[in-house]
């Protein structure tokens, strides 16, 4: 098994003028300039923070009030714009299954082309995964480099070491890449909403089938209660490893007999599994790309633990599988422009990896 030199570079040919931007995160211009990375350094000097006397406050917090509201309006705001995004959403380009670490990766990926409306589909109210916290409940998080690249486009700070990275707490990552990809308007990401099936037509996977996630986990203790629909041109399943909403994706193709088998993650080995969870990132079936912690699910491959630069990498090819899906320029076939809406990490070295 070739080794996961690059972050991404695993595919395809390089373009012939990537010398011109060896210096980038993807042989362009990277979104926003990488700050300066320091080892940390113990300092004996007390940083204070003072308002100037002369800035007065926004407003006079001694006698605050608010402008008045009806109950009603605040009603029909929620429920418009909720309502809105479904029917903008009954039928999209890429709906992605789960908005952990690669969902959430692979999302940003594909939000940088703003032809492509994206669908995130998320059964927990609070979308990260695993990835607030490092691993034992312990807040760092550790990147093996070059993922570090990806790191440098969102613009987090991080700590340096010689083959790794780590960011002082997980938190930074899963918030960043949240405000900056929400912030897009081609970008839907539905929570507290579960993916309970999939629409199969023709041996090709066409989308979703949708419940609030709170119906989902009481089939068992309420009448029945019929699900909803999300057509799609491509799936992208990031449902992490095995559990009660774990590897969802990858268990329906098996119990509907797209695929033969799903045995499972093996035991831990960082070297060998990052390495192999991006490698083994692809279309899975007509129609469904799997991505994350679900690839060691269905192939077998050892499980990474805390460390996370395969999920960034593995969804950011997930993306660019989409966008070749689509017909639309990509890394992986070296036709994507040149330009930094269409910007991925990878590294510098010219080493790639077998896909």
């Amino acid at each position: 098994m070739a080794t996961m030199a690059t972050a991404l570079t695993s595919l395809s040919a390089k373009p012939q003028n990537h010398s011109l931007f060896d210096s980038s995160a993807f042989y362009g211009t990277p979104v926003a300039a990488p700050s300066v990375r320091m080892q940390p350094t113990k300092s004996t000097t007390a940083v204070s923070i003072s308002m100037s006397a002369s800035t007065p406050p926004p407003y006079n917090l001694s006698a605050f009030k608010f402008h008045p509201i009806k109950e009603s309006i605040v009603a029909r705001e929620m429920t418009r714009r909720y309502m809105t995004d479904m029917v903008t959403h009954a039928d999209t380009d890429v709906v992605i299954v789960g908005a952990g670490s690669a969902g959430l990766s692979c999302a940003y990926e594909l939000s940088k082309n703003p032809s492509v409306k994206v669908a995130i589909v998320e059964q927990s109210v609070s979308p990260g995964g695993g990835a607030w916290l490092g691993g034992q409940l312990f807040s760092a998080m550790v990147v093996r480099k070059p993922a570090h690249l990806f790191l440098d486009e969102l613009g987090i700070d991080y700590d340096e070491a010689d083959n790794y990275v780590v960011i002082k707490h997980a938190a930074l990552f899963t918030s960043t890449i949240m405000s900056k990809l929400l912030a897009r308007p081609n970008v839907k990401l539905f929570n507290a909403v579960a993916a309970e099936d999939l629409i199969v037509k023709n041996g090709r996977v066409g989308g979703v089938v949708t419940n609030w996630a709170l119906v989902s986990m009481n089939h068992d203790t309420q009448s029945c209660m019929d699900p909803n629909v999300m057509e799609a041109k491509v799936v992208v399943s990031s449902c992490g490893h095995d559990g009660p909403f774990g590897a969802t994706g990858v268990k329906r193709l098996k119990s509907i007999g797209m695929i033969e088998n799903v045995p499972g993650m093996k035991a831990l080995d960082m070297n060998t599994a990052e390495d192999a969870i991006v490698r083994l990132t692809r279309e899975i079936v007509p129609g469904m790309i799997v991505t994350g912690m679900e690839v060691a699910e269905i192939d077998g491959a050892p499980r990474m633990g805390p460390t996370f630069g395969a999920m960034m990498i593995s969804g950011q090819k997930a993306a660019h599988l989409a966008l070749k899906t689509l017909g639309l320029p990509n890394a992986l076939e070296g036709t994507f422009t040149l330009r930094p809406e269409f910007v991925i990490a990878a590294a510098d070295s010219a080493e790639t990896a077998e896909a």
